[in-house]
């Protein structure tokens, strides 16, 4: 789930998906903004399938419980080491 397995395709592991929103995190953004601009940076590309809510949220979870993002005033941000 975290790591890609023999079941579990590179781009849906966690940790990719998480480098997804990562990338996407040049300012701080909403949650809905930065699920609206996940899915379209995904849908773009020809060989990710769809990236359901449930494991949009994982993702930030496995984020947030890494120290990796931070929520402020509504607004999720990269973390400032």
């Amino acid at each position: 789930m975290i790591l890609p397995t023999k079941h579990l395709p590179q781009e849906r592991a966690l940790l990719a998906v998480g480098a997804d929103i990562l990338r996407l995190l040049s300012e701080p953004k909403t949650v809905s903004r930065l699920w609206d601009e996940i899915k379209k940076a995904r849908a773009s590309h020809p060989r990710y399938s769809p990236l359901t809510y449930d494991w949009f949220v994982l993702a930030l979870d496995l984020l947030f419980t890494v120290k990796a993002i931070d929520i402020e005033r509504g607004r999720i941000r990269k973390a400032v080491p």
